[in-house]
């Protein structure tokens, strides 16, 4: 059973919000020691401090997708309607996640391809993930495949 949006509810131009989640020092820890992200970059005080860009701890750019992937998923638009992760066409980083930046990510429908085949059609996204002062922090264009209409199953 699905309560998402399924195929043919998607249209171009369609816009979504997800709710937001504050980035903490231990999420970026648990993350760099689970994927091994040993850098310097994300470890050391003494090379944070003095020696990077920022001067402070950032997340990792794969950590601050798969939270703005899990916060999309959360909006429940595709909740039992994902079928498959079919790709991200571009992705852009626009600037840092800090510790304690929250994240929140507007989604815009780009466009959507039937697969009849597959029982519903593949739905390209773009995704902005914004910090709590409005800033893109990250930019990225993904494709999935969606389940299509039980109406929709029946006529092919």
């Amino acid at each position: 059973m699905h309560k998402g949006i399924t195929f043919e509810g998607f249209h171009a131009g369609d816009r979504f919000a997800t709710g937001r989640r504050t980035i903490t020092e231990h999420d970026i820890m648990q993350f760099v020691a689970l994927v091994g992200l040993t850098e310097p970059l994300f470890l050391d005080m003494e090379y944070i401090r003095n020696e990077s860009l920022y001067g402070e701890r950032i997340a990792p750019g794969s950590l601050t997708f798969g939270m703005a992937e899990g916060l999309t998923v959360q909006t429940g638009i595709i909740h039992g309607t994902g079928l498959a992760f079919v790709g991200i066409d571009r992705m852009k980083l626009c600037g840092p996640v800090k510790v304690n930046d929250t994240i929140q990510v507007d989604i815009e429908v780009l466009d959507t391809k039937p697969v009849p085949a597959r029982g519903g059609g593949i739905v390209r996204y773009r995704h902005w993930v914004k910090n709590q002062r409005g800033e893109t922090v990250m930019e990225y264009d993904v494709a999935r495949l969606i389940r299509g209409s039980v109406e929709e199953k029946q006529q092919n």
